[in-house]
């Protein structure tokens, strides 16, 4: 079960596991905006409902350094799921500049593609193939426009994230 922590602001800040979430609150460091009632947290002296969403009692300066680690699911997340050569459906990921030909596994030379352009283009370079890239691959934006983009959002979230987007 995870939590989502709001700075004091309303904005979106991270998603935690709830026994987190119930060390920030026991702490005095954030104060429960939502909570589920029917998986109460207990202890021998102390009962609570399981928090979903929390607020942070003082504000925090997000990093502007944050940077998101690369990963396949992160380089699929960033394109959509949309293949960067015929922009159909996604589900592997290609190196622009091959692998063998020297290129990294960087956010520019990564790019989400379907295994029909991936087989395709083997280790050729898009440029060798007569095609051209439909996105620009950079590093995803970071903070909370990362955060807003979370895959499973739980039911009760919609309401605060949609306050961090109107912030």
């Amino acid at each position: 079960m995870k939590t989502l922590v709001l700075n004091a602001g309303y904005e979106p800040m991270s998603v935690v596991s709830f026994k987190r979430a119930v060390v920030l609150v026991l702490a005095g460091k954030a104060s429960v905006l939502s909570a589920d009632a029917q998986q109460p947290v207990r202890s021998e002296r102390l009962e609570l409902d399981r928090p979903t969403v929390i607020i942070l009692t003082r504000y925090v300066k997000p990093p502007e350094t944050r940077t998101v680690s690369l990963s396949r699911r992160g380089v699929l997340r960033r394109d959509a799921h949309r293949c960067a050569y015929c922009g159909r459906s996604a589900e592997t990921v290609d190196h622009v500049m091959p692998r063998s030909r020297g290129g990294q596994n960087t956010w520019t030379n990564l790019v989400a593609c379907c295994r029909t352009c991936n087989s395709l283009k083997g280790d050729r370079t898009p440029e060798e193939m007569g095609w051209r890239l439909l996105i620009d691959p950079k590093p995803p934006r970071t903070g909370r426009f990362w955060l807003r983009e979370i895959e499973d959002p739980a039911d009760g979230w919609a309401p605060f994230l949609a306050l961090g987007q109107a912030a």
